[in-house]
């Protein structure tokens, strides 16, 4: 299906082919997609319009050419940021926005894409999506030691919560790279496939996605998110009132759909057929 261009942007791309799946895509690919502060502004709007759009069901963030995400352009984002405080104030502001805050508590299910490098700040938003699958080609580092800074704007808290403590350690103060390959087996992404599967399988992702409750699935992704902090006593609570609101909330019945599935018709068994979202 052809892809339809909707809105237009300055350095980001948005298409949808019809499906349910919408392509969010930085677009400086001379720049590996360095993230300059227009590119901050047009992706907090970019977020903030997607959040409530009825055709996105799943949203895909990717970067154009080669690379997903070369980090802060040095020269636009902070040696003219420490020229013009406002400037510095406000593409800041517009970074961690749409970075963690928008991306990590989207409305709909977030796939990130990594097809080529993806370095420094790039991490927060890879971390941010709630999924991730890489190119076995592409490149991960986290090259801020080298530059005599550290990894700030919540890179270092994003890799020390998805990597383990040892992980985590290594590759922020060595610079050392990383392939999707060792990405997937540390796990800071869900899968690595060769790049010319990447999007094939990115689409299967966000299918299977797509086949489940839309709330049941949003609910859960908020729940693991929030647990992850909380003691048994306080996450056992949360998660029983999580719990009475997905039931509360989920117009579509997917757990009475699931269940007569199972119990009466014998259509559904865990691990076996898939269960059968009704339209």
């Amino acid at each position: 299906m052809a892809k339809k261009s909707v809105k237009k942007y300055e350095t980001v791309l948005v298409e949808k082919e019809g499906d349910g799946i919408t392509w969010v895509i930085l677009n400086r690919p001379e720049k590996r997609n360095a993230m300059s502060p227009q590119l901050h502004y047009d992706m907090d709007a970019v977020l903030e319009d997607l959040a409530t759009d009825e055709e996105t069901k799943v949203l895909v963030l990717t970067g154009a050419g080669e690379a997903y995400c070369a980090g802060q352009d040095l020269r636009l984002f902070f040696r003219e940021g420490a020229k013009d405080p406002k400037l510095r104030f406000k593409s800041s502001e517009a970074s961690n926005s749409w970075r963690w805050q928008r991306l990590s508590a989207f409305p709909k299910p977030t796939i990130s894409m990594v097809n080529g490098f993806c370095f420094g700040g790039a991490f927060t938003h890879v971390c941010a999506c709630d999924f991730a699958i890489a190119a076995n080609e592409a490149t991960f580092g986290l090259s801020e030691v080298n530059w005599g800074i550290l990894p700030g704007g919540l890179v270092a808290w994003n890799t020390a919560d998805i990597l383990n403590f040892r992980d985590a350690m290594y590759y922020a103060v060595t610079c050392d790279t990383f392939d999707g390959k060792k990405a997937e087996e540390i796990k800071f992404v869900n899968k690595s496939v060769p790049l010319k599967d990447l999007r094939k399988e990115t689409k299967k992702l966000a299918k299977k996605l797509m086949e489940k409750s839309p709330a049941a699935v949003r609910f859960t992704i908020e729940a693991v998110r929030a647990v992850r902090s909380m003691s048994p006593e306080v996450a056992y609570d949360y998660l029983k009132a999580k719990s009475d609101a997905l039931k509360l909330n989920d117009k579509s019945g997917g757990r009475d759909q699931g269940m007569t599935q199972f119990l009466d018709d014998k259509t559904y068994r865990p691990g076996f057929e898939p269960f059968k979202k009704k339209a």
